[in-house]
């Protein structure tokens, strides 16, 4: 299992969601992206973003004036 972190303060939707997209896409099964984003629209746009991939959100944070999504990779 491998842990990415992608940092996407300032970014603006759609952005976010589409660069988790893509970075969800170089992963493994089983590995974990964590993401950082300070778009308030992310909050909606990254869970609709997992249910159409499949993928699993392990968890979301308030911290330091970002959201924190921690998503685990989906198997075949």
């Amino acid at each position: 299992m491998h842990e990415t972190r992608l940092n996407l303060r300032g970014l603006k939707c759609p952005l976010p969601a589409l660069k988790t997209r893509k970075a969800l896409q170089r992963l493994a099964p089983g590995d974990v992206l964590v993401v950082e984003c300070t778009d308030p629209l992310s909050a909606i746009d990254i869970p609709a973003l997992l249910q159409e991939t499949r993928d699993h959100l392990e968890g979301r944070e308030e911290a330091n004036g970002a959201l924190l999504f921690r998503i685990r990779k989906a198997g075949p």
